[in-house]
């Protein structure tokens, strides 16, 4: 299997860790992940608040470009995800601003290539099996509750992912590593997205609430699948007792024998991961 993959700002940058591991996954299973070559910024999250045109223009040339390639794009950044399925839905909708926009590109847009995030990648029957079949390290004692976040699932009409209200494709693979996905009632509320640069003391709630939600549940982590879910779900927290915040692609690579690599992810991390997956381990 073979489909584009449109990496982001973040996954360069402050989620390098989500990077890697979603590629290493993506190698263990069959699924070829080809980069697209000279990709630009999606524009999250501040280019629809300055100049809307500019907002799809942007993922409308990295659209272009896997169209030219003839492949669909993986896309893991939960934000970019949104922006590259809300160019679409504009590209499809409007057709002056198309027009202004291939004039603009020197390009035309056929909208043939299709955004999905690598959840769906790995939700996919064939590969889902593959990677039932690649476990070997089963993470029986490790208790977990998936966020979602916002931007995955709304506006539902635009992202088209999942049930808006309760998504359980995460939940369905996690339960593949031998981890107990606990339910709980928080797995789409809001951290505060780009709101931590000027209104921390909102974030800071938002995520203190989730966390205490997850400990309320019995989790002992959080798996995510947004670089600034993750990173906010981290930076945010308060008191001594800090609750791990995993990449989904972390806990697959991990379950799937990649121990090594994992321990190079984990050091990306602020709140040391691996720390309770050991205690997690520890004989009872």
């Amino acid at each position: 299997m073979k489909i584009g993959y449109f990496p982001g700002c973040s996954l360069e940058s402050t989620a390098v860790e989500y990077d890697r591991s979603v590629r290493a996954v993506a190698a263990k299973v069959g699924v070829e992940l080809i980069e697209l070559p000279d990709w630009n910024c999606c524009g999250a999250s501040s280019a629809h608040a300055v100049d809307p045109v500019l907002a799809v223009a942007l993922p409308a040339r990295d659209l272009m470009i896997a169209e030219a390639m003839g492949l669909d794009i993986a896309v893991p950044c939960a934000a970019c995800f949104l922006r590259l399925m809300e160019a679409q839905k504009h590209l499809k909708e409007d057709p002056s601003l198309k027009k202004e926009i291939e004039e603009t590109l020197g390009k035309k847009y056929k909208g043939t290539a299709k955004v999905y995030h690598p959840l769906t990648v790995f939700s996919q029957p064939a590969v889902k099996k593959k990677i039932k079949g690649a476990v070997v390290n089963k993470l029986k004692e490790l208790k977990v509750v998936c966020y979602y976040g916002c931007y995955l699932v709304r506006p539902p009409e635009t992202t088209h992912f999942d049930d808006p209200e309760n998504p359980v494709v995460m939940d369905e693979l996690m339960a593949l590593t031998g981890a107990e996905v606990l339910d709980w009632a928080w797995k789409v509320d809001c951290c505060g997205a780009g709101h931590t640069l000027l209104r921390p003391e909102w974030v800071e709630r938002l995520v203190g609430e989730i966390v205490e939600g997850a400990r309320k549940a019995g989790a002992q982590g959080i798996v995510a699948a947004c670089p600034l879910c993750q990173a906010n779900l981290e930076t945010r927290q308060k008191g001594k007792n800090m609750m791990p915040i995993f990449y989904f692609t972390e806990l697959l690579g991990l379950a799937m024998g990649l121990k090594k690599e994992a321990e190079g992810w984990w050091k990306k991390h602020l709140i040391s991961p691996r720390i309770i997956y050991n205690q997690a381990r520890e004989p009872r």
